[in-house]
Parts: C-alpha cells; structure tokens; sequence
C-alpha cells in the first residue's frame, strides 16, 4: 500500500487524536523525536505519526483508520528489534510500549505477557512463583518482536524456543478484529505467529506455558584464552554434541569488558567465552556443568550459583539503549574444524572489543516441534552463529558493518543456508533472501496472509526480513 499523503497523515491523525485514549504524536509535536528513537541507534527514521495505544481497544481504532486512509503500519512492542522495523519513514506507528503488563496464574503455569512488555517484566512476574519461560539472553528485549521470530534464549534446548512455549496470542487482524489464535482455534494462523509472526496483524498479547526454574540457577560461565581459541572451540563443540537437553552451550568470541568484579588488568583483552545455563535444580548441577571448566587454561572461572532474574540481565550494560548494533546470523548442521579455524581468522580482525562472534547450540526441545505445529523454519539445524557488532561512533559504520557483513560471507559456505530473523542484518539487504529467513515452502504462509490480510493492510510489514 502506498504511504500516506500529508492531507492522509493529518486526517488519520485528527481521527486518532478524537478515538483513541492514548498519545497520538506527530512531527514537530512535544515528545516526537523521543518517541520514534529505538534501542538500535542506527536507526534514525521519522514516521507520519506514532500512535501510542494504552490497550487493545485503542489498537482497533488505529488498524481500521490505517485501513481505511490507506496508510502504512509498523508495530512497536519493545522497540528492540536489530533492523528498527518498529519505526519507518512516513508510516504510521501502532506503538504498544505502554501495554506492559504481566499476569502469572501460578496454578495453571502460564503467563499472560502484553505485546509491549519486555522480558525483565516477564522474568520479575514469573520468579515471583519460581517459574520461567524460554526468553531473550538481554533483560531488555521486547518480548513480542523476539518470540515472533522464533526466540532463541538461554533455556531453549530444555524448554524450546520462545515461540514454542506460546498457548495463545490475542490479535487485531486486517479487518479490525480481535481473534484469539491457538492450537484449537485460528490454529494457521497461530501455527504462522510461532516464528513467521511479522505482518499478520498487531499481536497485543501473549499466553506463554511456564516451566519451573529458579528462584536460584546454577550456570558455568568460564574465560579462557584467546591463543587457545581453536582448540577450545574443538573441544566445546564436542561437549555442546554431547551435552544433555538440560544446557544450552554457549561460546562468544569477544573481550572482557570493564566490569568491575573482574581483574582491571584483563579489561578489553581478547578471549574466548563459554557458558551455560542448567535448566534444573542447582543441586544436581555439578556433572553437567564441570566439563564447561575443562576446555582449555582457564583465565577466570565465574560459575556458580545465582539468581535466574540476575544472570538473564547481566549482559544488559553492554548492550545500552542508544548505542549502534548490526546483527547478521547463520544457521549450521555441523561445526567443522575448518569452520572453526575460518571463524578464529575473520575474529582476529574483528574492529572493536564490543563487537563479538557467538555461538549457540540447538537441538533438544527445539526439534521436537513438528513444521504442523510452527512455522519456525531452522528445526535441525545444530548451531546457530551470530556477528553481532557494537559500537557508539556514527564515524565508524561503515567499517564496522563492512567487517560483519565480510565475516557472514567468508563464513556462508558452512551454512545450511538458513538466516534467523531476529539476526538479518538491515531490512532490504539484498544478500539475505525471504527463503533464508522464512524457509523455502512459504505457500502456507502466504496462504494466511491472503485470507487475513486480504488488502495489504499489514503487506510492507510481512515483506520485512
């Protein structure tokens, strides 16, 4: 649908200011330049007007004057997405981060999560009761774009992605409707949000099954040095093959930031990093976590026990709201050695020590998700690599993305081809095909498109990668 004319904006503006309960913010408007700002600080776009809805009445009204002035959506949830899809120039933002709330029913083991929500709301709600979902490895990422895209996170080999712990979602379709969507009921097009979710409609909750966990968790997290990188690396691999469901291993190329629990003199010293998480009672840890601590020479070992609320924020000041991200990632059935020493070799040239090279191992729960069920496409796949840049200087972009997008092509001949969503890089790069990101039988998925959305209203939104 083509965007809106200055006439159309101020039209659907004057219309939304007189139906909705919350802020409608226009250009030039008090709180703009605030409001379309994302945590990606790349992005710097500037949308025809940014509705701020307070509840799922509100986001009705806005879905039907989109429709009915022809106008173009983004969705707004936690507005943490890499690619800033929230906002886009000239479109009109359904802005859901006021929609925060969380309600935990303890008895039946589920939450009740709103679409602007972030996954500290859900892990503060939930720990109340010693319960946990699968959810985003940052405290501060919308829950809504990271589970729509599948949701991989800490706990996935145990309890599956976040997409796989869905009962229901709420949702305003094309025509101004409010569906629940679950396994029993508008199952396709349940089966389409649990990890192709982007433009079929605004999701303004979501049903999440709960597993018990924590208060307190047991996790390996263990540095060891850069010059043994490739050897580590080997071992990890076999150990991440071997591991029982109950981890999910992790290892990060990257260095040690300024954190000042550990020794000033290791700050920003290159390293390699492994971790992982038991999904169980600390108790019964130990056998599972040890092999985490026999890698290599260890530099510092910080294993043990810990708040599950506390080791799912801990990474949150290295990754500050404002500063510059670009994220790309691939899928991979095996992790070769010569993968292993290409990934060594394009990290030694890495630009700066906020920028990493990650690795995270699939499999377990993860596989057991039939495509019937979900439309996630990367089932089967053992690994999933990620080049994550990180950086504050707007001077230093093109470097900085020119070596992610040079390390994800030296790295593409060891992939199966696959791309996760949430890690695509920029919208519109032209080497990340749908397919990548979708799977390559997207019939289905079309198929619901057409029947929920038949005019386009949600169209620019599902083309997005």
């Amino acid at each position: 649908m083509a965007a809106a004319s200055t006439a159309a904006s101020t039209e659907v503006v004057d219309a939304l200011r007189g139906s909705i309960a919350g802020d409608v913010i226009a250009p030039g408007g008090a709180g703009y330049d605030h409001a379309r700002r994302v945590w990606n600080g790349v992005i710097d776009r500037s949308p025809a007007a940014i509705a701020r809805c307070t509840s799922t009445a509100d986001v009705v009204e806005a879905v039907r004057l989109a429709r009915a002035h022809h106008v173009e959506l983004s969705i707004r949830g936690g507005g943490h997405q890499v690619a800033g899809s929230a906002v886009v120039d000239d479109a009109l933002v359904i802005d859901l981060s006021a929609m925060t709330g969380v309600h935990v029913d303890p008895v039946a083991r589920t939450a009740r999560v709103q679409a602007g929500a972030r996954w500290r709301d859900v892990d503060r709600a939930t720990q109340l009761f010693g319960l946990a979902t699968t959810g985003g490895e940052v405290s501060q990422t919308g829950v809504g774009g990271l589970t729509l895209g599948g949701g991989l996170g800490l706990l996935q080999r145990a309890f599956g992605l976040a997409c796989d712990n869905l009962r229901s979602i709420e949702i305003v379709t094309a025509d101004g409707v409010v569906r629940t969507a679950s396994a029993s009921e508008h199952s396709d097009l349940f089966w389409a949000a649990r990890g192709a979710g982007r433009g079929l409609g605004v999701v303004t909750s979501f049903e999440f099954g709960l597993h018990q966990l924590g208060p307190e968790v047991a996790a390996a997290q263990v540095v060891y040095p850069y010059d043994e990188a490739e050897a580590v690396m080997r071992a990890w691999r076999d150990l991440a093959l071997t591991a029982p469901e109950s981890v999910s291993p992790e290892l990060v190329l990257w260095s040690i930031p300024p954190d000042p629990e550990l020794p000033e003199d290791l700050h920003g010293m290159k390293v390699v990093m492994v971790a992982g998480l038991f999904a169980g009672d600390p108790a019964e840890s130990v056998a599972t976590l040890a092999p985490f601590k026999q890698l290599g020479t260890p530099l510092v070992d910080m294993s043990g026990t810990m708040p599950y609320a506390d080791l799912q924020s801990s990474m949150d000041e290295m990754f500050p709201d404002g500063g510059r991200y670009y994220f790309k990632s691939h899928f991979l059935d095996e992790l070769t050695d010569e993968a292993i020493a290409a990934i060594v070799s394009r990290d030694r040239d890495r630009p700066n020590p906020g920028s990493l090279i990650g690795i995270r191992t699939l499999g377990g729960a993860i596989d057991r998700v039939t495509p019937d069920e979900s439309a996630y496409a990367h089932r089967g796949a053992r690994f999933n690599l990620s080049i994550d840049v990180c950086w504050s200087d707007a001077a230093d972009d093109e470097h900085v993305v020119g070596w992610a997008r040079a390390t994800w092509d030296a790295t593409r001949q060891f992939s199966n081809g696959g791309v996760y969503m949430n890690f695509a890089g920029f919208e519109g790069e032209a080497d990340v095909a749908r397919e990548a990101v979708l799977g390559f039988d997207t019939a289905r998925l079309e198929r619901v498109l057409a029947e929920y959305d038949p005019t386009g209203v949600f169209s620019s939104a599902a083309q997005r990668p």
